[in-house]
């Protein structure tokens, strides 16, 4: 049982790795897209907002498609529908092509995303210890590496169809290769797979609340530092990137090592202190008096919360009688704030300040810090397996 057991584990996470690097394939290619397309700056807007409109569409229905399917099926078909999507998406003759196929890819995304999610909260139960933050942080290693085999192949000349067919086909396999060693779950017949669209109520809606607070943090960041370090602190292209990869790999080293913490102190200790250091680094952006200032600053933020959306899944998974819709639930409004994030910030900065948008994005941080007792469902005990999902 414990082999089986270790084995998913490792799958799990290259499913993640798998998803991830899909994500930073498409990516690192968006620049060549956009230029064969002829693509000006509000046609590419358009069409990068697509993939949202898919996953936010579909992904209240993923629930009952991984209760329906079980959840190694599921995860394995979602998995090849969105590396193969990704494949194919520098094949778009048009922009309205483009749209429709980052529609569909988006669909594919988001519900993957939850199938791996819900398998991944299955696997902490058997093991009876967290490892969601570890997952998330394979997730961003993932984006990483395709990135940087996309931004390889643009260097050497190599075209977006081919670079993203290779890659494409190359993840769908190492993708279905993994989810054989997923953890076997039994379909669960119609009368029983819940309901058919999941929407977060009671003690999963303030979950995803918490969630949401984290992931507009993350987004508005993401998307508005550079801006932020070249706009306020006068900073030159080169520090205004450092911005953001200080952030993204605070974030993804945070989710790396966020097991471990959790292990020691627990998921609600962990988010406080996660918390206040967020918190730290929102004071230290709004306050920045040099571009290195406003650089640690971020770094604090991605630090501060990493953890935070893992958990919230973990939590959501533990809580009720059917893990997939109750992630599906808070995925949902979750990733509805990574949507909202850029424009809103956009709006708020251009009706204040952008050190003023940062100050209510650290506020946000302090919501999560102050909620962190909703997300003890993430305090992992081992579970044993029921009859229907023990493995044969």
């Amino acid at each position: 049982m414990t082999s089986v057991v270790t084995r998913a584990r490792w799958a799990v996470a290259m499913v993640f790795a798998v998803h991830g690097a899909a994500s930073g394939s498409f990516a690192a290619r968006i620049p060549w897209i956009a230029e064969n397309l002829k693509l000006n700056e509000g046609s590419l807007g358009l069409a990068l907002i697509m993939p949202a409109v898919g996953s936010l569409s579909t992904m209240p229905f993923a629930g009952r498609l991984v209760q329906r399917w079980g959840g190694r099926t599921a995860t394995r078909v979602l998995i090849t529908a969105w590396t193969l999507a990704v494949g194919v998406l520098a094949l778009a003759p048009n922009r309205w092509a483009l749209m429709g196929m980052l529609l569909l890819a988006g669909a594919a995304a988001g519900t993957s995303d939850i199938a791996m999610n819900a398998e991944g909260v299955e696997v902490e139960q058997r093991l009876g210890r967290s490892i969601m933050s570890s997952l998330h942080g394979m997730w961003s290693v993932g984006g990483l590496i395709g990135s940087g085999i996309g931004a390889g192949a643009a260097y050497l000349g190599v075209s977006a169809p081919v670079n993203l067919a290779v890659m494409g086909v190359l993840l769908a396999v190492v993708g279905i290769a993994a989810g054989h060693w997923l953890l076997p779950n039994a379909p669960v017949p119609a009368s029983d797979d819940g309901p058919r669209f999941s929407l977060p109520r009671g003690p999963v809606l303030i979950i995803g609340l918490v969630g949401f607070c984290a992931v507009f943090a993350e987004g508005a960041t993401a998307d508005w530092c550079a801006v932020y370090l070249r706009k306020i602190l006068d900073a030159s292209e080169g520090q205004a990137a450092v911005a953001y990869s200080c952030f993204a790999l605070a974030m993804a080293g945070g989710r790396l090592v966020g097991d471990a913490v959790v292990r020691r102190f627990g998921a609600v200790g962990t988010v406080r202190a996660a918390g206040v250091v967020g918190i730290l680094g929102g004071i230290l952006v709004v306050a920045a008096w040099t571009p290195l200032v406003g650089i640690l600053g971020f770094g604090m933020i991605g630090l501060g919360c990493a953890v935070v959306v893992p958990l919230a899944f973990s939590a959501a998974g533990h809580t009720g009688d059917h893990p997939a819709h109750a992630i599906a639930g808070v995925a949902t409004v979750s990733y509805g704030a990574g949507l909202a994030a850029p424009g809103l910030m956009g709006g708020i900065a251009h009706a204040t300040s952008l050190p003023f948008s940062f100050a209510l994005v650290t506020g946000l941080i302090a919501i999560v810090a102050l909620a962190a007792g909703r997300l003890r469902a993430a305090e992992i005990t081992h579970r044993e397996p029921s009859p229907a999902t023990a493995p044969a």
